[in-house]
């Protein structure tokens, strides 16, 4: 029965976060937004949905590496959307922000978007989606 609802919980998860990532796939493709602005807004629809769409506009100078190629906007939005969805827990933020990081460095090998994109940005698409299923699954494992 344990396993069994284990199994549960991750397909739920899995569900959860594939969305997510669809979501922001899809927003980035569009080409209405770009990668922190769609990482945020698709997790703002699935986990606050309450909040106006504008909340999203916060995120307009993080796009290709906060405009200087420094950190992966998609991160930043990620970012943005713990503490958007987290309110008043700070330290959840923080450390969910620290395990994305993590993740991130590990699956990319850096954040930093000039590194990311050198030889273009035909990256960047896939990994929108992945970032934001990432805080989406990360989310979820908050609760």
């Amino acid at each position: 029965m344990f396993r069994a609802r284990n199994h549960v919980v991750e397909k739920e998860y899995e569900s959860v976060a594939g969305k997510v990532a669809t979501d922001a796939e899809g927003r980035y493709r569009s080409g209405k937004m770009h990668c922190a602005e769609a990482v945020l807004w698709a997790v703002k629809q699935e986990f606050a949905p309450r909040l106006e769409d504008r909340v999203v506009h916060l995120a307009a100078g993080f796009g290709a590496g906060s405009g200087s190629g420094c950190i992966c906007g998609a991160v930043c939005g990620g970012t943005m959307a713990f503490g958007l969805v987290l309110e008043d827990d700070r330290k959840g933020a923080s450390a969910l922000t620290r395990e994305l990081h993590r993740w991130f460095k590990s699956e990319y090998g850096a954040t930093c978007c000039k590194v990311l994109s050198a030889n273009g940005k035909s990256g960047c698409l896939a990994l929108t989606a992945n970032v934001a299923g990432r805080v989406a699954q990360l989310l979820l494992e908050k609760k």
